[in-house]
């Protein structure tokens, strides 16, 4: 394929934790590469990479943002990705179509936990990745050891882990770095490339055991370097460079490097690595089986993220994977309306674009992300694109001005086409924006309200209680009415019986002798439900049956309306005589989290009235366990919130609807004077 040549755009993801340096490394990689003259600030809100409103006011990446530059000839598109747990799934939607990420971490051993669900990801995807330790300088105050660093790496890395550099330290603080390749020394040079420099005597010793680590870590995969590691032959360098590659490109080993993006180090060692060891985009497309789709030497794109622009429209971030894009060409079923180049404040407009690029399609208004785009059609969603995630946290939305709520509906329809996480339902009457936590929603809240000028609020949705009934009741209702001409007569008897719980409602006709004619049974029954709607504590009323079981009628003033009414009457005075019952709503729920805080997340279940069922190891996931318990849905409001909170933003859970329970005391009588209270507000 003629895009494995390295002159095709290559393109490098920029992952990790929130507050690792993601950002503040991405203004160094531009000014480094000429493409910025001066570096932003994260909180002064001017980074290239949070150029958004909401990234602004938060400080933080809040969506993938798209930049291209050039390092020695050589052209690459950046993505810099939301570091917040929030926000992953914007992040794994951009690494399905980067040739290789590099992963921004802290030289802090107990945050090391932090990257297992980002690592576990890109093995699982074969997402070539190295590892870029941020905030080298950190490293002599607080004297931590590479080594121990190493370890805490590699107990959440599922592949070897390959140290590329050993820092050189002038008393407490790290001033350069040993190429463990080169076996070349480095001198930090604030905003500049590092300088060369003699092999401190001291550090000699460190970097020959760290390169021998190397080299038998590469050896492997290997069995020529192993035969001449094992004859005591130090290999061409040429070899070993070949053997990062090769093993880099195959996803058998995360190299690692070190610097601190803030005062540039290492930033320029890191660019050189990208551009000698990361993979071709014809590489990636053989990867992901992409080769040949939509015909050999035809196009082949793929969306990776929808955004709704002011003036350019729906807009479709895409990769091409081969063949060239040109403007009015047919993708799927639709035709490309523009072609935009990504990079700058605003996209610029651009006529073609060929294999590698990831450039902005428009008028793609069918295409999905992860979708595959060729002019012969559409070829399906591969296997592999990330699934959507379930939901963790809710609001119930509204507009604040009534002739605001058409607008509100088109401008959420928008965000959902842009956010595959956010999730709408109407529940109980209630607009519910439901997506992965406090953070995401109040980012959908902003765009609302700065993007699209809507005043809305939101607020925790309100939890469906329902009501039953204890007894059985039999009840007689008269519905009389005379107003000149044809009055309206209905007479029934029936009963009204509890049910198990989820049996729902049940309606049975006993009538005999034809004392109810059959035309008006049904409306009887229509009555019932219409009863049921809102029951003596004001919830809808469930697991009930009713009897009809006698009646009278009148062969003038009867009708279906007037038998309705008498079935609802009948029915409402039942229900308040059977000693009605507060039912709430429990889940299933199901905790994921590291060992080490098992034990605090059960805590964290009981605290809300949970019952805990058990617990065991997760499958398939060293390290990690799942609890499960039945927790009431009215205590799982920011539950999310506060599991995080305990286990360093890891935790996370998955809630089923299970079984309704009694509710009664003094919680059933808040629950019933707050319903009351809101109901005479409205």
């Amino acid at each position: 394929m003629s895009n494995g040549t390295r002159t095709a755009p290559r393109c490098a993801a920029l992952v990790g934790p929130y507050l690792s340096g993601k950002t503040t490394l991405l203004e160094s990689l531009l000014m480094a590469t000429g493409q910025i003259a001066r570096k932003g600030s994260v909180q002064d809100g001017t980074c290239a990479g949070d150029a958004s409103a909401e990234a602004r006011a938060r400080r933080m990446s809040t969506e993938v943002s798209v930049h291209t530059c050039a390092y020695l000839g050589d052209p690459w598109h950046i993505l810099d990705c939301p570091g917040s747990i929030e926000l992953a799934g914007d992040t794994a939607r951009a690494l399905m179509v980067a040739d290789v990420a590099v992963v921004v971490c802290e030289p802090v051993p107990d945050k090391a936990a932090m990257l297992a669900p980002l690592l576990r990801f890109l093995d699982e995807n074969a997402i070539p990745h190295l590892l870029f330790v941020n905030k080298v300088d950190q490293l002599g105050s607080g004297d931590v050891r590479v080594a121990d660093l190493m370890t805490a790496l590699e107990g959440v890395s599922q592949r070897p882990l390959v140290l590329r550099q050993v820092p050189i330290r002038q008393g407490r603080a790290v001033t350069g770095y040993i190429d463990l390749v080169s076996e070349r020394a480095y001198r930090y040079c604030a905003g500049a490339k590092s300088e060369t420099v003699p092999m401190p005597d001291a550090v000699l010793s460190r970097e020959r055991a760290a390169r021998q680590d190397l080299l038998e870590a590469l050896a492997d995969f290997d069995d020529a370097l192993l035969e001449q590691l094992l004859d005591d032959v130090s290999p061409p360098r040429a070899d070993v460079y070949r053997q990062l590659s090769r093993n880099l490109a195959d996803d058998l080993i995360v190299p690692v490097f070190l610097g601190s993006a803030q005062n540039d180090h290492g930033v320029r060692r890191l660019l050189k690595a990208l551009r000698h060891e990361a993979p071709p985009v014809g590489m990636t497309a053989r990867r992901l089986g992409l080769e040949g789709p939509g015909g050999t030497g035809s196009v082949l794109v793929q969306p990776f993220r929808i955004h709704h622009a002011p003036h350019s429209g729906r807009l479709a971030y895409c990769r091409v994977w081969q063949g060239e894009v040109t403007d009015g060409q047919a993708l799927g079923p639709d035709r490309v309306g523009g072609i935009f180049a990504l990079g700058g404040a605003t996209p610029t407009k651009i006529t073609g674009a060929g294999p590698g690029a990831v450039v902005a399609l428009a008028k793609l208004e069918h295409a999905q992300p992860g979708a595959l785009l060729s002019a012969r059609g559409e070829a399906g969603t591969p296997p592999s694109w990330p699934a959507v995630a379930e939901p963790v946290h809710a609001l119930a939305v509204r507009a604040e001005q009534r002739a605001d709520e058409v607008k509100l509906t088109g401008a959420l329809a928008k965000l959902l086409d842009e956010d595959p996480d956010l999730h709408l339902a109407m529940e109980d009457g209630e607009m519910v924006l439901s997506g992965q936590g406090t953070v995401h929603l109040g980012i959908a809240l902003d765009r609302l309200r700065g993007r699209f000028g809507l005043a809305v609020t939101g607020r925790p949705p309100a939890v469906p209680y329902r009501e039953s009934i204890r007894r059985t009741v039999a009840e007689h209702a008269r519905f009389k009415r005379q107003s000149g001409g044809h009055g309206q007569f209905a007479d029934v008897h029936l009963t009204v019986t509890p049910l198990a719980r989820g049996e729902g409602f049940r309606f049975e006709d006993k009538v005999v002798g034809g004392a109810i004619p059959r035309s008006f049974i049904p409306a009887v029954e229509d009555g019932a439900r219409e009863a049921l709607s809102s029951g003596p504590l004001g919830f809808p009323v469930v697991d009930v049956s009713v009897t009809l079981t006698g009646g009278q009628f009148h062969a003038v003033d009867s009708s279906e309306q007037a038998f309705r009414t008498a079935g609802r009457m009948a029915v409402q005075e039942a229900l308040a005589k059977a000693e009605p019952v507060l039912l709430e709503p429990v889940l299933l729920v199901t905790v994921r989290t590291p060992t080490e805080f098992t034990a605090k997340a059960q805590r964290l279940l009981s605290g809300r009235r949970g019952q805990i069922l058990g617990f065991d190891v997760r499958p398939g996931w060293t390290g990690w366990d799942q609890v499960t318990a039945y927790v009431p849905q009215a205590d799982m409001d920011d539950f999310i919130v506060e599991l995080r909170s305990l286990t360093l933003g890891l935790g996370g859970y998955t809630a089923r609807f299970h079984h309704l329970a009694d509710l009664m005391g003094r919680l059933a009588d808040r629950v019933v004077e707050g319903h009351q209270a809101g109901y005479a507000a409205q």
